[in-house]
């Protein structure tokens, strides 16, 4: 594709979603907050694209390579937002009392359910390469394989719907929901916070091995600078925390799979396959899944807003390219997808809903999420890659 082609695309897809916000917010209250919802996915979506914010990448890159750039990022995102998070629910709820949480956070159950969605759902990116948020933006970029990942995501979300009763029935309902304010205050749980992900930001420093590429040339222009290089994890995860900040305050926590979830239970419940009610379900806090009865909600205009403006950043950057995909990893693919969507359904989120808006929040269903998750990855990886492992290894001894 031209250089000029790309350029008009892209401007199309940039003014598909200001039209698209500017049509929502003429329809009043709600049309407004719908608007935020797509401007804040087209925000996330352009961070996540230029930055190459994938949790599953930046983690092989790390166990394989010891770059640890990338997970570098994410722990900057988990400071921001952990900052941001707790100063915005000091004002919605200034006495953390015991009994009370702060509204729409990300504060789930601590379970072996939780323990063991995150695990599969670490496998699960193993096999499909990606998280799904990555594989959301890579939608955008022309990936065929993310199509493939994404639509195994529903029907390992529509195996978890049909899994979940006997699941809380034996270990989810009588779980405990850990926030450390109701502990240790807001104060205490910030300061743990930070000293935890600065005990952590101090160890892969350590470990950080600097890639070949890391002095190349600076870019010349404006547009290089932006377009032409990907951006630097710090500041991509400084950005994905900000982002993660101003939604929680004015529209709802991160997350991407509350509407793939949405979708797979309205399919699944118009084909009869579920229960009129899933005990428990809807009133735990995460990425919520319900029935749709409307077109448009806000966490379906966020993943669109995402998309569009991944696809606009694409072609800008010269990333957009469509590629065959084979038959075996096509079903590497799916499995994957399926694998995560049974994860993230069970674990009500994933590693945006459940270990960056929950782990912000100072949920330790967030903390526990990120830690099986990651052995899952390490699992998974060292399923396929047993030698590749050495690099971490030494720099531990």
């Amino acid at each position: 594709m031209r250089s000029v082609a790309r350029d008009l695309l892209a401007a199309g897809l940039a003014a598909v979603v200001a039209g698209w916000a500017w049509q929502l917010a003429a329809q009043g209250q709600a049309g407004r907050g719908l608007a935020l919802s797509l401007l804040l996915g087209a925000a996330f979506g352009l961070v996540l694209q230029r930055s190459r914010f994938c949790f599953f990448c930046v983690t092989r890159d790390f166990l394989e390579r010891r770059d640890a750039r990338g997970v570098l990022g994410i722990v900057v995102a988990l400071v921001v937002g952990t900052l941001g998070y707790h100063a915005v629910m000091g004002a919605f709820l200034p006495v953390p009392a015991e009994g009370r949480l702060p509204a729409g956070a990300h504060i789930g159950p601590l379970s072996p359910v939780l323990a063991a969605g995150a695990f599969v759902f670490g496998i699960g990116m193993t096999l499909s390469g990606s998280c799904i948020s990555a594989h959301l933006y890579r939608l955008g970029e022309g990936a065929s394989g993310s199509v493939v990942a994404l639509l195994g995501a529903l029907v390992g979300f529509g195996l978890g719907f049909l899994s979940w009763h006997a699941l809380y029935v034996a270990a989810v309902r009588d779980a405990p929901v850990l926030w450390l304010p109701h502990a240790v205050g807001y104060g205490g749980s910030l300061a743990i916070q930070l000293a935890v992900l600065g005990g952590i930001a101090a160890l892969l420093w350590r470990l950080h091995r600097a890639p070949a590429d890391a002095g190349a040339a600076a870019p010349r222009t404006l547009r290089a600078l932006v377009f032409g290089t990907r951006w630097p994890a710090a500041l991509g995860g400084a950005l994905v925390g900000a982002i993660g900040v101003v939604s929680y305050f004015r529209s709802a926590p991160l997350g991407v799979t509350a509407e793939l979830g949405s979708i797979a239970r309205t399919s699944a419940d118009r084909l009869g396959l579920l229960p009129a009610r899933l005990e428990g379900l809807d009133g735990f806090a995460g990425c919520a899944t319900l029935v749709k009865e409307t077109l448009l909600s806000p966490n379906g205009l966020f993943v669109a807003g995402l998309v569009l403006a991944s696809g606009a950043s694409a072609l800008l950057a010269g990333d957009f390219r469509l590629a065959r995909l084979g038959p075996r990893d096509a079903l590497a693919k799916f499995l994957g997808g399926a694998m995560m969507g049974w994860g993230a359904m069970v674990s009500l989120g994933c590693t945006v809903g459940v270990l960056l808006s929950g782990t912000m929040a100072g949920a330790l269903s967030g903390w526990v999420f990120g830690a099986f998750c990651l052995l899952g990855v390490w699992t998974g990886l060292r399923a396929r890659r047993p030698d590749s492992f050495a690099a971490v290894a030494t720099g531990l001894g």
